[in-house]
């Protein structure tokens, strides 16, 4: 897992967007808080792997970890778009991550064993782990009911 002070986050050193905090339950120092969106309509986290660490011949899916916080007023919708991909390889694939949080998207959120929750970015297949660096991305942020709270982006082998 790659932790949130290893991520590259727009606006990180923002503390009207982000809260730099830290969690007994949280495996590192520090987690990031998006606490407000106003001042901007965009923002961009990413993770970046070098994929000669990873197993060769083996299919990784990217999984955003993160907790919801306190509500936050002036709800209207979800969105997140994400990549995981080779970069400079395959960079167009995206999809989206949280579309409705009170219908199907809630679904896709898995809790986990440690008290976050995860959700699926992407997957990619590593095949001899030469291919350069793998980007994990989360863009195009939009309001949320509550803030978000990521402890980080983990990389790992998919099951099935």
């Amino acid at each position: 897992m790659v932790g949130a002070r290893g991520l590259c986050i727009e606006w990180a050193n923002t503390p009207n967007c982000w809260k730099w905090t830290s969690l007994p339950e949280s495996r590192f120092p520090e987690v990031a808080e998006l606490v407000h969106l106003m001042y901007f309509w965009f923002c961009e986290v990413s993770a970046r792997l070098d994929t000669r660490i990873l197993s060769h011949r083996t299919n990784y899916a990217a999984y955003l970890v993160f907790q919801f916080g306190k509500p936050i007023s002036g709800f209207q919708r979800t969105r997140i778009v994400s990549g995981v991909y080779i970069e400079g390889i395959n960079d167009k694939g995206r999809q989206r991550l949280f579309q409705d949080p009170c219908k199907s998207t809630l679904q896709l959120i898995q809790d986990r064993k440690d008290g976050w929750m995860e959700i699926e970015m992407g997957e990619f297949f590593n095949k001899n782990g030469d291919d350069g660096t793998l980007l994990c991305s989360l863009h195009d942020f939009d309001k949320f009911g509550t803030s978000l709270i990521m402890q980080g982006i983990e990389v790992r082998p998919k099951k099935g």
